[in-house]
């Protein structure tokens, strides 16, 4: 008996819709990782793209536990002297909402080459609109 192994040819991309309306973004983005990753698959392969393409809408209302929103930061830095930049968690919610969710579903993915790869299959919307209907995707309930 020999190693299934997905290629191309017999790998389906399923597309799934999340209403991020008033969920915590640590579940949220603990639940896309694992879809985008492909892990609810049988077939999932941890060196290979088998997951789906997920889109997250309603990102502005995700929820913030605790002190979080004042405490918490996001750090950038430019690569030039005196880029760094600094931005709380909630003022990022109010200002980017879609970078927020995004760069939380990042940081649980794989630093390398392939969660480069898997972080291009998500689409983060502001509100309850977006414009994939031609991929037919999926409602998915996300606890809460």
């Amino acid at each position: 008996m020999k190693t299934f192994l997905p290629n191309a040819e017999n790998r389906k991309r399923g597309w799934f819709v999340i209403d991020a309306d008033g969920i915590v973004l640590g579940r949220l983005a603990t639940r896309v990782a694992s879809l985008l990753r492909g892990k609810h698959k049988a077939e999932f392969t941890p060196h290979i793209d088998t997951g789906d393409g997920v889109i997250v809408v309603n990102a502005a209302k995700v929820r913030l536990t605790g002190r979080k929103a004042q405490r918490d930061f996001v750090y950038r830095h430019s690569g030039y002297a005196g880029g760094f930049r600094a931005v709380s968690l909630g003022d990022m919610l109010k200002n980017k909402p879609e970078e927020l969710v995004a760069d939380a579903v990042r940081g649980m993915l794989p630093k390398n080459s392939l969660g480069r790869t898997l972080i291009k299959h998500l689409r983060v919307y502001r509100g309850a609109e977006h414009p994939h209907f031609a991929q037919k995707p999926e409602k998915l309930e996300v606890g809460r």
